[in-house]
């Protein structure tokens, strides 16, 4: 019998999903989910945490966050934490700093629940510190990012990395047979 380990994953959305677009590639939400805690490989998902930055409530950026509302509903409805953080408007853009967020509460959850395995779901090399802080407490640390956009940083401080870009393709591949709904920026597969 295989020994179960414990799995958190924590998802900077922004990042992995302007990742994937910028290589024309679909997100599948529950997929990367279950290919990353597969229970045939011994693993056995805590929780998936998905970190959302919102657009400021106002006129110009309405388009937007309604967008991220509808996912974020998508993401609760389908067994998603989802974690948002309001954004401040800074000229036409705005920022919400949501990955001190995601940090903190990596971290923190890391720390109460000891998982085995902690995947960060980004490439964003702000991260590589919070790698280095967990590993330095006994949990393996794995980076699943497009290998194209993951900063060198974040690279050398998790124990390993896996890239998206081949998962995404058997994804596709997998999903020509399943009907597609679109939410804003993101697909959604039925």
């Amino acid at each position: 019998m295989k020994i179960k380990r414990r799995v958190m994953i924590f998802a900077d959305s922004d990042n992995i999903t302007i990742a994937a677009q910028s290589f024309n590639r679909r997100l599948d939400w529950t997929k990367i989910r279950d290919y990353l805690a597969d229970s045939a490989e011994g693993r056995e998902l805590i929780e998936m945490v998905i970190y959302v930055g919102l657009p400021p409530a106002r006129q110009r950026f309405e388009e937007a966050r309604k967008s991220k509302e509808k996912f974020i509903y998508w993401a609760k409805s389908n067994g998603f934490v989802v974690v948002t953080k309001e954004g401040k408007a800074k000229g036409d853009e705005f920022e919400t700093n949501i990955d001190v967020v995601m940090a903190m509460d990596a971290l923190e959850f890391a720390l109460e629940v000891r998982p085995d395995i902690v995947v960060l779901l980004t490439g964003d090399s702000d991260f590589a510190y919070l790698a280095e802080k967990l590993r330095r407490r006994g949990i393996r640390v794995e980076v699943a990012a497009i290998g194209q956009t993951l900063g060198n940083e974040l690279k050398n401080s998790a124990n390993s990395v896996i890239d998206l870009i081949p998962i995404f393709d058997q994804f596709n591949s997998q999903n020509n047979n399943q009907e597609c709904h679109r939410i804003g920026n993101i697909n959604i597969f039925n």
